[in-house]
């Protein structure tokens, strides 16, 4: 029976890409049988060269998105390079970690809170700096050039890589490493990237090309932040795939698979830069470095992260306040008065998709561990180490735009009627809700000592029973904590809600996204302060239940010992009696 988990992960994870992409293929191609198109074409092409702006959108997705992953990459490694193993290390570490659980469209909210003309940045100057007393004409938000949605990317991008290096570092000897380039006589930072950033890049090369295929396809934080005439190419090809005209849904097909080259193009030219940094840094080493005037530049890149998690924390603060702000006229810094009455107001809508979004959630997370489980016990059991190429399989959905799957795979949703269903919806935020899951268990999975399993089938314990009474107790914490990345990273899908809901199922996410454009702007903190309450609680519950549920565990053994204070068996008076079925070494 376990022996069929690695398939059913494959056939969930990777059987809604494939077919995805074949419905999004033959469209783009003049092939939808539902619109009377039987035959195959290029008009669709033809069509989407002929649009305006096209490739100005092109050049906004494949900019903004490198440039933004190149930044956020640079800010995390350099900060690790110029602060690792100080106070503000550790320090900034923890402080990062949250920000991980919160969604990328609250980060756009609260920045778009933060930066607007009418925005907290603009009160707090006005009118005693910048003499205002009304909102100023200046584009700050859906500039042209895409700079606010670059600085939403960077925000959020910059804790993922900065935790990612985290996870490099604690399968790696770092600190000896560090310290004997130490004794060579380079400077603290010029040995971290000498000998350290080598090792960290082999295991960072994947989740910085993830990052680069979710920053230039990114929809949800375009519509909130990047501009408008033209849009990205990603939040056009929504708009094209969702049109009422059913001809123009052949056009958005053909834009899907643009996106995918714009992606891969983008990839493309980092790992080509990154094999040229590769080159110069040998020769770099060759010259013979130790870093003397590295000070110059230590500081501004430690302080980089901070003020990135300084931003970030203040348009969340910023989002916060929204929530519950009574009057607040331009250009007073705080609402005059302070109140739940959003919330109150909007209790049925947050009520809702409160509802829908933690259902969905916690099921998708639910099977993605159950999958994970499954496919790492197999492994186990079967003592197989993994190929490499299983990591490349694991970060298909993350590597993949997921525009150029979605409208194929609600195409076929639509054609075997569970389109906006439940079932449907979970099943797409499970495509990306199990590679994250999977990664987060396999480490610990792996690194456990199997000396626990094989004591306990040597005592006469059954595969499963091993399973349930050991492996899983001991992996408790590991194993609710990937649930919990789980819930985090549904809750953020905009897309897959989008597509698979078909307007009848909307979440936190989308409900806020569908607000930004001219909603109450209370009701919109609300949603976004929401937004983050979910994962926090997931989060919260990962770190304080395993010792709950494990209490009735550690209290036999405590009284046990204290029995027995000189040793397992003995007692002050000498060995103890053991009788029954606990005559044997109590398995935890």
């Amino acid at each position: 029976m376990i022996r069929v988990f690695p398939a059913l992960a494959l056939l969930a994870m990777l059987g809604p890409i494939a077919a995805g992409l074949l419905g999004t293929t033959l469209p783009a191609f003049g092939l939808l049988p539902v619109v009377g198109r039987t035959s195959i074409s290029l008009g669709p092409w033809r069509e989407l060269l002929d649009q305006p702006g096209l490739l100005h959108s092109v050049g906004l997705s494949f900019g903004v998105g490198l440039g933004a992953s190149a930044a956020a990459f640079v800010i995390a490694l350099g900060f690790v390079a110029a602060s690792y193993g100080t106070t503000a290390f550790a320090w900034i570490g923890r402080l990062l970690s949250p920000l991980l659980a919160v969604p990328h469209a609250t980060v756009a909210l609260g920045l778009a809170f933060l930066l607007a003309p009418s925005g907290w940045i603009v009160r707090l100057l006005s009118p005693w700096a910048t003499g205002w007393d009304r909102p100023p004409d200046l584009v700050t938000l859906h500039d042209p050039w895409g700079l606010a949605l670059g600085l939403g990317l960077l925000l959020k991008e910059v804790p993922f890589l900065f935790l990612m290096v985290l996870a490099a570092l604690d399968r790696l000897d770092a600190p000896r490493l560090h310290a004997a380039a130490r004794s060579l006589g380079c400077r603290p930072m010029t040995a971290w990237i000498v000998v350290v950033l080598p090792r960290v890049y082999v295991r960072l090369r994947l989740p910085m090309l993830a990052v680069i295929a979710f920053s230039t396809s990114v929809v949800d934080m375009a519509v909130l932040l990047g501009p408008t005439t033209p849009a990205p190419l990603a939040v056009r090809v929504v708009g094209w795939t969702g049109d009422a005209d059913l001809d123009r849904r052949l056009l958005g097909s053909a834009a899907a698979l643009l996106q995918v080259a714009v992606t891969a193009s983008a990839i493309a030219v980092w790992l080509t830069v990154e094999r040229l940094a590769t080159w110069l840094g040998r020769r770099w080493l060759a010259t013979g470095v130790s870093g003397r005037n590295e000070n110059w530049l230590r500081l501004p890149l430690a302080a980089l992260a901070p003020l990135c998690l300084a931003t970030a924390g203040a348009a969340l603060l910023g989002l916060a306040v929204w929530s519950v702000a009574g009057p607040w006229r331009f250009p007073e810094a705080l609402p005059a008065t302070i109140g739940f009455e959003a919330w109150i107001g909007a209790a049925p809508i947050l009520a809702d998709t409160l509802s829908v979004t933690v259902l969905t959630a916690v099921f998708s997370a639910g099977l993605a561990i159950i999958l994970a489980v499954g496919c790492l016990e197999n492994e186990t059991r079967r003592a197989v180490t993994p190929p490499p190429w299983v990591d490349w399989v694991l970060y298909v959905p993350l590597l993949m735009p997921q525009v150029a799957f979605l409208f194929g795979l609600q195409v076929l949703f639509a054609a075997t009627g569970i389109d906006g269903s439940w079932g449907a919806l979970v099943w797409a935020h499970l495509v990306v809700v199990l590679p994250y899951v999977f990664l987060s268990l396999a480490g610990p999975w792996r690194r456990l000592d199997q000396r626990w399993a094989q004591t306990a089938r040597t005592l006469g314990h059954g595969p499963g029973r091993v399973l349930w009474r050991v492996t899983l107790p001991l992996l408790l914490r590991p194993v609710l904590t990937a649930a919990a990345v789980g819930v985090s990273v549904s809750v953020a899908q905009y897309l897959p809600t989008l597509f698979a809901g078909a307007g009848r199922l909307n979440t936190l996410t989308t409900e806020a996204v569908a607000l930004a454009g001219g909603g109450d702007r209370r009701v919109i903190g609300a949603l976004g302060l929401l937004q983050i309450a979910v994962p926090l609680a997931a989060f919260a519950a990962a770190q304080f239940l395993p010792s709950l549920l494990l209490r009735r565990r550690r209290a036999p053994d405590a009284a046990r010992r204290r029995n027995e204070p000189y040793g397992e068996g003995f007692s002050r008076t000498g060995p103890a009696r053991h009788t029954g079925p606990n005559a044997s070494p109590r398995i935890p």
